[in-house]
């Protein structure tokens, strides 16, 4: 039967009529459930060629099949809410192992059959994610360019003649041309976001020990990420939701600490360094300013001082952690050589040279500037960078391997030296058609609230997704803005009275990164009063079936924060469950009915703003009298 549906597509189907090229992932799994899943997917496969310098080895009918036949065994175990990928296609970089693969780093040598899944890949399979492909890339993930490899270089999406970016080359490029809705890179020094900045996409490169690293070829492995390439922000991060989460196997994870705020405020600080440096590229610093006057609508802008950031970039490949490559691919190196990369041989045999005083020395001084860089972006909601400097032609890189290299890494090596958070997106498009991206960074487990502000930003860019040639109303439903849904890691709550943004409690939120969601109301069945002898002067909200929609706000308080919160509110007040006018259940300010018989209804006002400013029309007329 299921061959039978594989061979029906192809006589429907040519590669040129290719109709899910460009899908976003909610196209794909609005799909999937039609009956024609494996069908669409047998004619995805046969679209992609072997001759795509983008793939290392591809998914023929019969992995696809047991895959759908996996898919259906999980889909009769589990609900539709457990498979949020269902028959969903996507592309690995080929230094992360999936069972029954080979895994190449771009290095026959090395290659190997992987015996499991990655726990990321794991992860995705088991949420219904279909795998049709391992990716290019540079050899061991060591460049920024997609060059070093034997399977060829990988070229731009948007002029063939310029570099993709690197190391995750091939992931990029098949997002980008709309072949698959999702694929996972890896980034160490930069590699899951340059290549997003070349091709017009989404690099979203999150917190370290996020995603776990179990079953991914090491580069550097204390400072290695998987990193995930959509075409929008919604997908990235739907993509890191489903694969993160602590993994035990994994020494470097980490389980969130669920501190860090999860969005950003109505217009937050974004820091921009005060001396830019474009070598030489003056299309790349052109659509870099046209991004940055973009941005100034959206947010305020603060310039930093960069030089702490650009020390520690330099130690990533100028300092001892390139050891740390050297211990992943020794064998390989000292066993055969000759099928390295000239320039990745290079850089690799460098980490010999180092001692443990070497690495000391510069691990004491990566602490140093890191926790500058900590003090510098606590002062601002995020810190915003051109994704690279500038592009190199592939005849450029060829002539110019390690330099051009080193210039695609300015703002990107120092990241994870730094325990940071990033997202790449695409701003602009340059004079001569390539695109031009920014990163924005934060902190480690910021990762949330750079995907919110990074939303709202591809909302308003009106650009292109990839090289697809579709924007983004033809893969939402709606233009206006909407927000992440609630996070796992914050508590949603409703304030009513003194907390409420411009008043004197709200700071008891905001010193906790607690952040503003949207002003709504409450379900008509509740009462608002003014409490007797309160200082500052507080409200209180009782549900009455007699009662009338109050305004309120909604904030999202990081877990962690909450109790302490919660510990600050006073007698009569505590915090409940409230209905929203819209159904929704949020918690909430509610009061205990001791308090009732002796406060003042002000529910026909409406609100607590309200009320404050008859008090100051009162005092007014009492002043004029």
């Amino acid at each position: 039967m299921a061959t039978d549906q594989v061979e029906t597509n192809r006589a429907n189907e040519t590669p040129s009529s290719l109709q899910t090229k460009g899908w976003a992932l909610d196209e794909w799994r609005h799909h999937q459930r039609d009956g024609k899943g494996l069908a669409r997917l047998g004619a995805l496969i046969e679209h992609l060629s072997e001759d795509d310098p983008a793939w290392i080895e591809l998914a023929d009918r019969a992995s696809l099949e047991r895959q759908w036949q996996a898919l259906e065994t999980l889909a009769n175990e589990k609900q539709d809410d457990d498979l949020p990928l269902y028959g969903v296609p996507f592309a690995v970089k080929d230094n992360i192992d999936a069972a029954g693969w080979k895994t190449t780093a771009a290095c026959e040598a090395f290659a190997h059959c992987a015996e499991a899944d990655a726990t990321v890949v794991a992860r995705l399979r088991a949420a219904g994610a279909i795998l049709v492909g391992k990716t290019n890339l540079d050899q061991f993930a060591t460049g920024l360019v997609g060059t070093r490899s034997p399977w060829g270089a990988v070229p731009n999406t948007h002029h063939p003649d310029y570099v993709a970016g690197g190391s995750s080359a091939g992931s990029a490029s098949v997002v980008a041309r709309g072949l698959v809705p999702f694929a996972l890179g890896t980034d160490t020094a930069g590699s899951g976001r340059v290549p997003a900045g070349f091709n017009n996409i989404v690099g979203l490169k999150p917190t370290r020990g996020w995603l776990s690293t179990k079953g991914v070829v090491p580069a550097c492995r204390t400072l290695d990420c998987v990193s995930a390439f959509a075409l929008t922000v919604d997908d990235a991060w739907a993509v890191a939701e489903v694969a993160g989460g602590y993994d035990e196997e994994d020494p470097y994870a980490r389980c969130n600490p669920m501190t860090a705020p999860v969005g950003m405020a109505e217009k937050p600080r974004l820091a921009i360094p005060e001396t830019l440096e474009f070598c030489g590229d003056t299309a790349m610093q052109a659509a870099f300013e046209e991004a940055r006057e973009r941005l100034s609508l959206l947010a305020e802008m603060v310039t930093i001082d960069f030089s702490p950031f650009q020390e520690l970039a330099a130690l990533l490949y100028q300092g001892p952690w390139v050891a740390e490559r050297t211990h992943a691919v020794a064998e390989t190196l000292e066993q055969a050589p000759a099928s390295m990369d000239p320039s990745v041989r290079t850089i690799v045999a460098s980490g010999y040279g180092y001692s443990a005083l070497d690495y000391f020395a510069a691990e004491y001084r990566r602490a140093e500037l890191a926790r500058h860089i900590q003090r510098v972006l606590a002062d601002v909601d995020a810190l915003v960078v051109p994704t690279s400097p500038t592009i190199r032609t592939l005849v450029e890189m060829a002539e110019e391997p390690i330099a051009y290299n080193s210039e695609f890494g300015t703002y990107t090596n120092f990241t994870n030296l730094a325990d940071l958070s990033a997202l790449a997106l695409p701003a602009a498009f340059r004079d001569d058609g390539l695109p031009a991206g920014i990163t924005l960074i934060a902190p480690a487990w910021h990762d949330r609230a750079l995907a919110t502000f990074g939303k709202r930003w591809q909302q308003q860019s009106g650009l292109t997704l990839g090289a697809t040639g579709r924007s983004l109303s033809d893969v939402i439903q709606t233009e206006s803005f909407q927000p992440i849904e609630p996070s796992s890691t914050s508590i949603r709550l409703a304030v009513v009275g003194a907390h409420l943004r411009g008043m004197p409690l709200n700071f008891q939120l905001t010193t906790r990164n607690a952040v503003f969601i949207e002003a709504t109301h409450t379900a008509p069945d509740y009462r608002l009063y003014a409490l007797a002898n309160t200082t500052p002067p507080k409200p209180g909200l009782a549900r009455d079936d007699h009662g009338a929609p109050i305004e309120v706000e909604l904030w999202d308080v990081p877990l962690a924060r909450f109790g302490e919160f919660v510990a600050e509110i006073p007698s009569p007040l505590g915090i409940g469950s409230l209905v929203l006018a819209d159904g929704r259940v949020v918690k909430g300010f509610i009061c205990e009915p001791w308090a009732i018989p002796e406060a003042k209804d002000i529910t026909s006002l409406g609100g607590w703003r309200a009320y404050i400013a008859s008090l100051s029309v009162s005092n007014d007329q009492e002043t004029d009298a």
